[in-house]
């Protein structure tokens, strides 16, 4: 049998609870500018309700997710967001893709 390299997954978790009726100011305030250097992929999903929003980020290292973090912008882009946020939490994750057999 032969083995597969299994690709390695650098994420960035950030979930965000927001004020009542923010969600539409909340998201303007939550897109970065510039894009950062070595994000591959990034998502956004929200609750029915509106209030929490969970954003999932891949990067190419955790060196890069960590210098965005420092980085002017990003602090710019927090700057922006916080009127809107009730409480935040956020993780740094390694993983891999779980293979899901095709039925």
């Amino acid at each position: 049998m032969e083995e597969h390299a299994v690709e390695e997954h650098f994420v960035w978790v950030t979930t965000r609870r927001v004020q009542p009726g923010a969600l539409k100011e909340f998201g303007r305030a939550w897109r970065p500018d510039p894009y950062p250097r070595g994000l591959r992929h990034a998502y956004a999903y929200w609750s029915e309700d509106g209030q929490e929003i969970t954003g999932v980020s891949f990067w190419d290292s955790k060196e890069a997710c960590d210098s965005w973090r420092a980085s002017e912008p990003e602090t710019r882009r927090r700057a922006a967001m916080a009127p809107y946020v009730v409480e935040e939490r956020e993780g740094f994750y390694r993983g891999r893709e779980l293979g899901v057999p095709q039925h």
